[in-house]
């Protein structure tokens, strides 16, 4: 098998890290240019001195020139930097990107969210998402050139409610409350994910509406449906560095017991090698989860108020950002789906 020469555009963040960690143990790839923005001509260690047999590396500016050449570019950049980096590039390329330009699609969602131009939608990549017909997007992965890895809050919301509703037992009424690390902020200095303001803090953000993971999770779980789905999504600052734990409930059809949500989530997820329905009564945990490319998923009904009660606990720097995007890279190239992938967590 042919080894894939990749680079990694934005390889300073904590997203490119993440990538770079995942692809330095994987045993099919050789990693090729590194590149980032401001950060250009520093030592890659001086970003990430964990990743000491790259420490060496010099990032480059992030260009098209850089880039070309590469069998598989992975693109870690702030949104709306994609679209026009990824235009440039050849059409021999294969394009991962770990951003939002080409998640959505429907253009008027992004340019509510967003508020610039629609740069297009590409193959969504979250494998294990239930979607039309009972199907998996899984099938939309395998020999794709351009791929939009999901968001980190969409990972853990649609992994955890897409069964529900393609299985017909979720009816609508979505309230998602999630909490992030604060990685997923980004490296960016920002006064208020300073180690004095949010240890031993928790706080929301993005309240009412307004996050712009919103419109991905209702575009999953309306496929998922089969008809629209509205979301009430409120995500939370947690005084942990990685790890979102998604709280997430909806309205269930009436006389659903719990042994029948557990049948149904079983069924979706007992093939899937990074999602598992952990034994009744044991639930989700972030620490769990750590430095691994997995999902836990627990689910019961709340019979007296008549709602599917579901939580997930991802690592949102592994599934879901850079192991998610090595997972795409391994469906797109037609390896085994696993490779380069931790199954197992770091504790304590």
């Amino acid at each position: 098998m042919q080894v894939l020469s990749v680079a990694v555009a934005g390889a300073s963040g904590y997203a490119g890290g993440e990538i770079l960690r995942l692809l330095i143990g994987h045993p099919e790839v050789t990693i090729g240019a590194v590149t980032a923005a401001s950060s250009a001509g520093d030592p890659l260690g001086r970003h990430h001195p964990n990743l000491t047999p790259l420490a060496e590396r010099v990032l480059q500016a992030t260009s098209s020139e850089t880039l070309a050449g590469h069998d598989v570019v992975f693109l870690a950049l702030p949104h709306g930097a994609s679209a026009a980096l990824a235009r440039q590039l050849p059409d021999d390329v294969t394009i991962i990107d770990c951003g939002a330009d080409f998640r959505l699609t429907d253009p008027a969602a992004w340019q509510e969210f967003y508020g610039s131009e629609h740069a297009g939608s590409w193959a969504y990549g979250l494998p294990e998402l239930m979607v039309e017909a009972g199907k998996k997007q899984r099938a939309q992965l395998t020999g794709a050139t351009h791929i939009a890895v999901p968001g980190c809050y969409p990972t853990a919301s649609s992994l955890a409610l897409a069964p529900a509703f393609a299985a017909g037992l979720a009816t609508g009424d979505v309230v998602i409350v999630a909490a992030s690390g604060t990685s997923g902020a980004g490296k960016s200095l920002k006064p208020h994910l300073l180690a004095a303001e949010a240890m031993g803090s928790m706080s929301p953000y993005g309240v009412g509406g307004s996050h712009r993971h919103t419109p991905e999770i209702e575009q999953n779980l309306s496929r998922a449906n089969g008809d629209s789905v509205a979301v009430s999504f409120t995500p939370t600052l947690a005084p942990m560095p990685r790890g979102i734990l998604a709280t997430c409930s909806a309205r269930v059809a009436p006389g659903t017991t719990t042994a029948q949500a557990r049948t149904v989530y079983a069924e979706a997820y007992d093939a899937e090698p990074f999602v598992h329905v952990l034994p009744e009564g044991v639930w989700p945990t972030t620490g769990a989860v750590l430095g691994s490319n997995n999902v836990q998923v627990q689910v019961t009904v709340d019979e007296r108020v008549g709602r599917l009660i579901v939580v997930a606990a991802i690592d949102n720097l592994t599934k879901g950002t850079g192991g998610g995007a090595v997972q795409c890279l391994n469906l797109s190239c037609g390896f085994d789906e696993q490779l380069g992938l931790p199954t197992t967590g770091v504790a304590p």
